[in-house]
């Protein structure tokens, strides 16, 4: 195992201030033992370049030669490659050598696990320097589709250990407090927040998206944005507006429907989806826009967007994206969809009846969709980047203040600073 580079590593004070005062800058280490770049990773991420763009030193801990750790480098975050989630004992051995040594030449004030393994070795050093200069706070977001499991480790862990968990839907936070028994007071909903100079409506490039595939004002265009995989509901939305076109719900046929795919190649190959709408008959009337720089265009050209997961969207970076470009957005009820929609958005996973129901209702009814465009805009008003960065550092700063002025679980009474080697470390 390679050791990180100790040129990597941010230079610390030898003697930093109390982080606790609001306008202190903070050290944060962001671990994003990701494989894949998916919405978990994304969230540890963004997190980090928001970190780092508004002055605060962070680094960003990897999986060397994964998806995730490469867009870490595209991103220019400098990510240290780790074994984040090795089980061989050797190998956990120098991991936490390696952690250990991250510590004390960082010197973080908050270390957040975005991931669960290697969270116990944080949960180690934590108590290793509770009471020393190198003492740290200790974060564990929760962005994963399944509940945590109620073992009694986990259970440590997150009721012990941490100094606060982060949760990215209601859904979640409701089960640490209530399953886990998580104090609701270390427990926190922070949705990830999207960029709103990128994402907002762009009335020229709707016109220029919808030339380009030949509709008219006429044609009212439903649109999924979302990597081709089973998880995200193309088929069944594809069933679901084919039905529609035909009149097969309600008997009235809507032949000025469309259907744009926006996504590319992932788990489903894009070969498969086409063969999908060849099958349902609707393949003249659907576009799949694969890979295109102009997304914020693609999703303007929607006069309704759709999320048809079938399970996941703890994070829901698509949904985001879609009510940022001002586009009204019905979904099914997974992860944190319910804390983003109202309920008449909101239909049950896989119910292509209920579905079509909520298209057919703001196709229908000009008046319904501009409510909803109106309360998906209200909505994400206060989901922007700077919103997601604020409502972390609040987070971060309750922590720094337990940790630094005696609340910490692990710490004890507070004492005055005592270097490592005067306590045997």
């Amino acid at each position: 195992m390679n050791a990180p580079d100790p040129a990597t590593l941010a230079a610390a004070p030898a003697a930093a201030p109390s982080p606790v005062g609001g306008d202190t800058p903070l050290r944060t280490i962001q671990v994003v033992n990701v494989r894949w770049f998916n919405a978990t990773a994304w969230y540890g991420m963004m997190l980090a370049r928001l970190l780092r763009e508004a002055g605060h030193e962070t680094l960003v801990l990897g999986l060397a030669g994964t998806e995730s750790f490469e867009r870490a480098r595209a991103w220019g975050l400098d990510p240290i490659p780790l074994p984040l989630n090795a089980a061989n004992p050797v190998t956990l051995a120098g991991l936490y050598g390696s952690l250990h040594r991250i510590v004390r030449d960082f010197r973080p004030h908050v270390v957040n696990c975005h991931r669960g393994e290697a969270f116990v070795l944080w949960g180690l050093l934590k108590a290793l320097h509770a009471r020393g200069p190198h003492r740290f706070g200790l974060v564990r977001t929760r962005g994963d589709q399944r509940l945590p499991k109620g073992n009694r480790p986990n259970l440590f862990l997150h009721t012990r250990v941490a100094d606060a968990v982060v949760a990215t839907n209601s859904v979640m936070a409701g089960h640490f407090i209530h399953e886990m028994g998580v104090p609701a007071d270390r427990v926190h909903t922070i949705l990830g927040g999207v960029d709103e100079a990128v994402f907002r409506f762009d009335a020229a490039g709707r016109a220029r998206v919808r030339a380009e595939y030949g509709w008219t004002d006429d044609d009212f265009v439903v649109g999924l944005l979302g990597r081709f995989d089973a998880v995200k509901g193309q088929r069944e939305l594809i069933e679901t507006v084919a039905g529609l076109r035909a009149g097969r719900w309600d008997g009235t046929p809507r032949q000025s429907l469309r259907l744009m795919l926006a996504g590319f190649d992932s788990a489903t190959p894009e070969a498969t989806v086409r063969g999908w709408l060849r099958e349902a008959g609707i393949e003249d009337s659907s576009v799949i826009t694969g890979k295109r720089p102009d997304v914020a265009a693609c999703i303007s050209a929607m006069d309704l967007g759709v999320v048809a997961s079938l399970w996941s969207e703890t994070i829901a970076r698509a949904a985001l994206e879609i009510m940022a470009c001002g586009r009204p957005l019905v979904s099914t009820t997974v992860g944190v969809m319910p804390d983003l929609l109202p309920h008449g958005a909101l239909v049950p996973p896989g119910d292509a009846a209920a579905m079509a129901g909520a298209i057919a209702h703001a196709m229908d009814s000009p008046p319904w969709l501009e409510i909803l465009r109106d309360a998906c805009g209200l909505r994400i008003a206060s989901l922007h980047r700077a919103d997601f960065l604020n409502r972390t550092l609040a987070v971060y700063r309750d922590v720094c203040r337990g940790v630094w002025q005696g609340a910490c679980r692990l710490n004890g009474p507070d004492t005055p600073d005592t270097p490592d080697h005067a306590r045997g470390a």
